[in-house]
């Protein structure tokens, strides 16, 4: 489905019981709502959830630039206005876990609750060079340039080897993304700088990481745990980047652990 909010077209899918607690789901860099597909089942007993496509990805409108992330939360919050969605349990994984963070310090009367996966709350300065040496291959090679090695910093070596059809399925969302969106949203990334916000959120936060992740590893998470009050952390072993896909059980028994402990007003 799509509808209009903030000044663009967002694509998403709204799935569950009426009257459920909401979940939305916030995808990384380079994916769409699709890549939530191994929590459906899971979730869609008890809750109604929400997934959406970040601007530049999926269904949702590749606009120009330039993006950062007040205008990404603002995006959410106009969603969730437009959908009627008072209060809604919010999960992110990478660029969707700083889409969290931001949305949990400016917004917290929009939250139950949050959980930030395989994410981070600032750039170091020396990683600016990669991210610009990934921007200039998509702009310049397209999407299909940058799908090989994203894979190999998603998912760990094992996982590759021994999941083909779920390795293809992310692929082929890597390489559908918008090389516009991707810029603008790598951009976004690559100027990240939250540290400072963090210390206003105040709703209750679960942070989840993979044991092997490269892009954001648990040193990453350690920070965010640091400086979010009362904030929960668990390090998932034997996953990578995309830890809700290559651990799936594990990152869902997680989730759904924090989200029922939950009181909702």
């Amino acid at each position: 489905m799509k509808i209009e909010a903030n000044g663009i077209s967002i694509g998403y899918d709204l799935e569950g019981p009426v009257d459920a607690p909401v979940v939305t789901m916030s995808h990384s860099l380079a994916a769409n709502r699709d890549m939530w597909w191994p929590q459906m089942d899971a979730l869609w007993e008890n809750y109604r959830v929400l997934r959406y496509d970040t601007r530049g990805h999926g269904e949702s409108s590749a606009t120009d630039g330039p993006y950062n992330f007040t205008l990404l939360v603002g995006d959410v919050v106009a969603l969730l206005d437009k959908l009627g969605i008072g209060k809604t349990h919010f999960v992110g994984l990478s660029m969707g876990g700083m889409i969290g963070q931001l949305l949990a310090a400016k917004h917290s009367n929009k939250l139950h609750s949050v959980t930030l996966c395989a994410t981070a709350c600032q750039m170091p300065n020396e990683t600016l060079p990669m991210w610009d040496e990934r921007i200039q291959s998509v702009e310049k090679n397209g999407m299909n340039s940058i799908s090989d090695g994203t894979l190999q910093r998603w998912f760990t070596q094992s996982y590759l080897a021994k999941n083909k059809a779920e390795v293809e399925r992310v692929k082929s969302l890597i390489e559908t993304t918008p090389p516009t969106g991707y810029s603008e949203c790598a951009q976004a990334i690559k100027m990240l700088d939250q540290l400072q916000d963090l210390a206003r959120v105040s709703v209750p936060t679960l942070i989840l990481v993979g044991a092997d992740d490269p892009s954001t590893p648990p040193a990453a998470s350690e920070v965010i745990h640091k400086h979010v009050t009362h904030s929960k952390m668990e390090v998932i072993p034997h996953a990578s980047h995309f830890l809700n896909v290559e651990q799936s059980k594990r990152f869902n028994e997680a989730l759904l652990t924090f989200l029922n402990d939950q009181k909702i007003d």
